[in-house]
């Protein structure tokens, strides 16, 4: 554990080696938190489209709520990253403590919010109503652990600001062995397999889709509560303790919610959007809803590099500008870039050659698969230019600069995405009555050509997005009014 201890604001270091030591961690944790997504969406669809529909249909009413609390990890990231490149523990400290007061105002609001709404947002989301019952079920079990999920998010925040990415990556595995050994044992039946010559029988409770949400939300209770726990316990010089004050700082707030409340409209921006856009796709059948779904859960194998490259930048950033250096803070940034764009190119290559092998580890729907490895070909080529954009994105959020990304994701998202899903899919899908429902596309199986290029248009304008926010947060970066840092006030 001695790399623990290396100095990220220390200018002889190859920030090559920094920015690879920081971000490898944060790489390895968001393959294990896409891979219980991805472990629910796989193992739920050797069920069929309908329990793969019912597990995905609510999940941008989800990302919407999420990002709510996600959004305070941003605040709460930069804070203490600038408080930890000043040498200032104590402040650290306060931001810690306060990362739970939030947590508690906001996150468990929401939380008794999407129990009590857990019938009606699939509902809202234009659930078939083959799919309302199992769709509201799952949403209702997981629900009931959202809190602990927040958790993982905002803490892992809080310890990746202080440059520790390794806790939130031995957290993740534990979580994920948890979530794919549950849904194993409950997603299944009581059976028998075959090893090495030898009758085992596995036990199993036969709950389907209702057993991967409680294996996902015991998953979450457990990674959650280690968490909390670990900010006590392990040693760190701003580790906090149950002596200490937890009477809320006015100050301290109204900082950390002035920076989270541009990221928080950035991810109601994105979820809204993604909303919408999820209820016309609802409207071309549950065939169109579960390919976006497995198409959406393959193409997330692209955002763990991402993820981690933009996470780290913000940490390194708010470090350097912290310690007064914003010459180190840009040289991370461009050299986070070009790695970033080179990873990515390969990820993309990967992305677009393995499509249909991808498409049929989740489902082995023929029609699903058609349909979700044409979007997943798609969207692999816009994979550098994705990335660039989150990382030029994570360098402003890491010096306070929170609301320009949110300008850009809002006319871009809104002004392109939605919009030209709104206008496209009428079209293409004028001679097609909606909704489609099952029984008129198995009446109707030459109307499957139709939806899958409708949906196909729907990635389309989501890769145009993606290249407009790469320019413009490009532009925004280069212009270098982030350099003068967080304001304290």
């Amino acid at each position: 554990m001695a790399s623990r201890k290396i100095d990220l604001t220390d200018e002889r270091i190859s920030p090559f080696k920094v920015i690879l030591w920081l971000a490898w961690p944060l790489f390895v944790e968001q393959i294990l938190s896409t891979f219980v997504s991805f472990a629910d969406t796989a193992m739920v669809g050797a069920l069929g489209k309908e329990a793969t529909a019912s597990v995905s249909i609510s999940n941008s009413f989800v990302f919407l709520i999420q990002g709510v609390v996600m959004a305070l990890g941003t605040g709460i990231t930069a804070y203490v990253a600038r408080s930890v490149g000043a040498r200032d523990t104590e402040a650290a400290k306060s931001y810690i403590r306060h990362a739970f007061i939030l947590l508690a105002l906001v996150g468990l609001p929401i939380t008794l919010i999407t129990v009590a709404l857990h019938r009606t947002i699939p509902r809202w989301m234009g659930a078939d109503i083959a799919i309302l019952d199992t769709a509201s079920s799952y949403l209702l079990i997981t629900s009931s652990f959202r809190l602990f999920s927040m958790a993982i998010m905002v803490l892992g925040s809080v310890f990746r600001g202080r440059g520790d990415t390794k806790t939130p990556l031995h957290v993740n595995i534990y979580v994920n062995i948890i979530n794919v050994v549950g849904n194993y044992l409950l997603i299944n039946p009581t059976h028998t397999v075959k090893l090495l010559g030898l009758a085992l029988t596995i036990p199993g409770a036969g709950w389907g889709v209702k057993g991967a949400a409680i294996s996902t939300g015991l998953s979450w209770f457990i990674g959650g509560t280690v968490l909390m726990i670990l900010l006590f316990v392990k040693d760190d010089p701003t580790r906090i303790s149950l002596r200490d004050s937890y009477k809320p700082d006015g100050a301290v707030i109204r900082r950390v919610v002035k920076l989270s409340v541009p990221a928080m409209l950035e991810r109601i921006c994105m979820s809204t959007s993604s909303i919408i856009i999820a209820k016309v796709i609802a409207t071309l059948g549950t065939t169109a809803v579960a390919a976006n779904s497995v198409y959406s859960t393959c193409e997330s194998i692209s955002f763990m590099p991402a993820f981690a490259f933009s996470t780290a930048v913000t940490t390194l950033v708010g470090q350097s500008l912290g310690a007064k250096k914003p010459d180190l803070a840009q040289r991370y940034t461009r050299n986070t870039i070009l790695l970033g764009a080179g990873v990515m190119t390969v990820a993309g290559l990967l992305l677009f050659i393995l499509a249909e092998p991808l498409v049929r580890i989740i489902t082995p729907d023929e029609d699903v698969v058609s349909m979700a490895k044409i979007c997943l070909r798609i969207v692999a080529i816009i994979q550098p230019a994705q990335t660039m954009a989150w990382i030029y994105a994570g360098a402003l959020r890491g010096a306070g600069d929170t609301k320009w990304p949110f300008i850009v994701t809002a006319v871009c998202n809104w002004g392109i995405r939605v919009v030209g899903d709104l206008i496209s899919i009428p079209i293409i899908c004028k001679s097609i009555p909606r909704p489609v429902t099952e029984e008129l596309f198995r009446s109707n199986p030459d109307i499957l050509p139709t939806i899958s290029f409708a949906l196909a248009f729907t990635v389309v304008f989501m890769c145009i997005d993606d290249i407009a926010r790469w320019i413009w947060i490009g532009i925004r970066f280069k212009k270098g009014h982030w350099r003068e840092g967080l304001k304290e006030g």
